[in-house]
């Protein structure tokens, strides 16, 4: 252990450092390629690093696991689930992905990121047992989230948690947590289509996967899903020999304390909401009560379907869910006269839900304006996502400016190693925001202008109300100081650096000047809200 011990000297920007080379190193990128055509090969080759880095596959059954998949709503559920038992009094583990700001959010004690200290030092005992056995195991190290899935049950084991909530990374069968063999309950959320190249193109495909994390005699849980997905999870459930229930409608909860209140917003939240209330409570009844309580009364359905019991939920579940929080979906930031939404809707289904949330949600701030108000998007979609589906759907919120960048946080170089993705060029995603910028156009019959470059848009022309003008910024930070115009405090810190913006561009935002408040929805990935929520919320770097 003696290469371990010298790394404990290290801090922790050189650990965020020394995780970033796990996105691409060859031996990562080998790993992908060979196992992407047999998937077994992935939890095998999880197991064998689990061991090399000191732990055994059974000492995750004293975590006391709720494992939680689906394709949205899958962090939300999360969220609701660990607020609601540690409100009860349990010490929570909470592992989730991806991160908004920092790296440490996706390994939480207690609902908080672990500290920096505590993360340096179990980052280099794991780092430093699997950077000592590689050369007898080909030089192979874990990938990025293959490691931080390792982390995160080091920590949660040394850290003594009395519960762990599990969000799957993609999938199920294969995503590498589910190298857990003994949760206590499992769960669900909305299905939709997503990751085709690694999970299947249709909604059957993507259900067969996302089933493959129910165990025998585990009990599973899930929303009512899509037509196509619910006879593809029943039957998963039955080959398995996991007992399946379908949750009920959220208001057919019957609180004694009136009406639930959610702490996230929106109405795709309520489904979330009520997996999260049959989580929590399977895990109390199977965790705390005698044997012959650990299974729901059910009703079945015509179509053979367990429904499970809209029980009373406690004092303690409903203000759990009233208490939960999960920063970068349907929040909300009013910096005085610029109101903020964001959200990190990145499929169909979530985007549809986004913009629902929006609608009624900015339609609320609006009628309390002292004036005009200009509507801005803010938006950015990576990989195989279909951007300009997406953005037809944006077309109905009827913004006044469209603009685009990449997950950049600031176009400067600085210290933002957690930030960091060496998967993708610049080039590749300037050229995809470029793409999404002439989407936008054509959605909005404005004809495609050939000569657009980054932040120059002279030949476009002013349309009535301005409604529809686009233009693509090179980072995430340029683009909020042209959207707020010096109109938001926190932007215009001195410390942050602004880029020259030529003459046009500055004169074209005058209505963003003459508005009485500005609202802007920044969504389509979680990474631009993340960058977003970087300069948004300064604490939230700390």
């Amino acid at each position: 252990m003696a290469a371990a011990k010298n790394l404990t000297f290290l801090s922790t920007q050189d650990a965020i450092c020394t995780l970033n080379t796990l996105q691409t190193n060859a031996s990562a990128l080998e790993q992908v390629r060979r196992e992407r055509s047999n998937p077994q090969l992935q939890l095998n080759a999880m197991r064998a690093f689990l061991e090399r880095a000191g732990l055994a596959v059974d000492e995750l059954d004293h975590l006391n696991i709720i494992h939680v998949t689906g394709t949205k709503g899958k962090g939300s559920t999360c969220a609701f689930t660990e607020q609601i038992l540690r409100n009860y009094g349990f010490r929570t583990g909470f592992y989730s992905s991806p991160h908004l700001v920092q790296v440490r959010e996706r390994i939480r004690i207690n609902g908080q990121p672990i500290g920096k200290d505590l993360f340096t030092k179990y980052f280099w005992q794991v780092y430093g047992r699997l950077d000592e056995t590689k050369d007898a195991h080909g030089g192979t190290m874990p990938a990025y989230f293959r490691f931080l899935t390792i982390l995160a049950f080091h920590v949660f084991l040394q850290e003594k948690v009395d519960l762990a909530v599990i969000e799957v990374g993609i999938g199920g069968a294969y995503d590498c947590t589910n190298i857990i063999r003994r949760p206590w309950v499992c769960g669900i959320s909305s299905l939709g289509i997503d990751h085709t190249q690694i999970l299947g193109d249709t909604i059957e495909k993507i259900a067969w996967q996302k089933g493959g994390i129910f165990k025998p005699g585990v009990p599973g849980f899930t929303v009512r899903q899509p037509e196509g997905a619910m006879p593809v999870l029943k039957e998963r459930a039955k080959e398995i020999g996991c007992p399946l229930w379908v949750c009920p409608q959220l208001e057919d909860y019957q609180p004694d304390c009136g009406p639930l209140h959610l702490g996230l917003a929106g109405q795709h939240q309520r489904s979330n909401a009520s997996l999260a209330l049959q989580l929590s409570h399977t895990w109390l009844q199977r965790r705390c009560l005698p044997a012959d309580h650990s299974f729901p009364i059910t009703t079945v359905e015509n179509n053979g379907t367990l429904q499970a019991p809209a029980f009373s939920p406690s004092p303690i579940m409903v203000k759990g869910l009233a208490d939960a929080q999960w920063p970068g979906r349907t929040q909300t930031l009013k910096h005085g006269e610029v109101t903020y939404f964001l959200d990190g809707a990145h499929t169909m289904r979530s985007m549809q839900a986004c913009v629902q949330w929006f609608r009624e949600t900015a339609a609320q701030h609006e009628r309390s304006a002292s004036g005009a108000v200009a509507r801005v998007l803010l938006f950015n979609a990576t990989g195989e996502r279909d951007s300009a589906a997406m953005l037809k759907l944006l077309v109905t919120c009827h913004f006044d400016f469209a603009v685009f960048c990449p997950n950049i946080t600031e176009a400067i170089a600085s210290c933002n190693a957690d930030q960091q993705n060496f998967n993708v060029s610049v080039e590749n995603m300037l050229t995809r925001c470029l793409d999404n910028e002439r989407s936008w156009r054509l959605h909005n019959r404005l004809g495609d202008d050939k000569g657009t470059q980054l932040l120059i848009q002279d030949s476009l022309p002013r349309l009535p109300e301005h409604r529809g003008d686009t233009l693509v910024f090179p980072c995430i930070l340029s683009a909020l100081q042209w959207i707020t115009q010096g109109r938001d405090s926190v932007l215009a810190d001195p410390a942050k650096t602004t880029l020259a913006v030529k003459q046009s561009v500055t004169a074209k935002a005058a209505p963003l000047r003459e508005a009485a408040e500005i609202h802007v929805l920044i969504t389509g990935s979680l990474h631009l809200v993340g960058g977003a929520l970087k300069h948004l919320d300064p604490a939230s770097s700390k």
